[in-house]
């Protein structure tokens, strides 16, 4: 070895260029993959036989509403309360784009026993029902009164003066007469005595 580099040769760099391509629209093609790989209507319809025998409107009083069983606390972070205030009183198209939703953040997870049949989330865009101004389940809809706003410019609450420690301690209280012991009580009887644990 001299030490010397050899210029790249043309036929090593078209093949360095090719290897660039083909890394490049190989990435493509599994980006497209992934979005092909997204939960469809007949894996939540699966979901759902499993969950609640396909009745996407049950209530079985359980905590666990609609098709693909929502607790009320997902149904309602994950966007459901745009749609209605209880999963089961939602469509089922409504109620697979918040399930979308749950699969995008929890995985399969979310149907520990049911989900296995979920490929991949895919983001679902269902209108809301016409006359909704704000979700069911904002403050101050569904008979909740919206809490009152803070005064905007209330001054700092004055501070409290603490009594002084320097003051002597009020005299103690006289004991109070106890009542007399009880009278001493005979032994029990050997029969009823308890039978030491073995």
């Amino acid at each position: 070895m001299s030490g010397r580099h050899r210029k790249p040769t043309a036929s090593s760099v078209n093949v360095a260029k090719i290897a660039f391509t083909g890394a490049v629209l190989g990435g493509g093609s599994i980006a497209l993959a992934s979005q092909a790989a997204a939960a469809t209507d007949g894996e939540w319809d699966q979901v759902a036989r499993c969950e609640s025998g396909g009745n996407w409107a049950i209530n079985t009083g359980n905590g666990y509403h609609g098709g693909v069983q929502f607790s009320a606390s997902t149904w309602s972070s994950h966007g459901g309360g745009q749609y209605a205030p209880s999963a089961e009183l939602a469509t089922k198209e409504q109620q697979i784009a918040v399930a979308e939703r749950v699969l995008a953040t929890q995985g399969r997870g979310a149907w520990p026993v049911c989900g296995g049949p979920l490929s991949g989330p895919s983001p679902r865009e269902v209108p809301a029902p016409a006359g909704l101004d704000a979700p069911l389940d904002a403050p101050g809809v569904n008979g909740a009164p919206a809490p009152d706003a803070p005064p905007q410019d209330a001054p700092p609450p004055a501070p409290v003066q603490l009594a002084s420690f320097d003051r002597p301690a009020p005299p103690e209280a006289p004991p109070a007469d106890l009542p007399a012991p009880p009278e001493e009580l005979p032994p029990a009887p050997v029969a009823d005595a308890p039978r030491p644990a073995r």
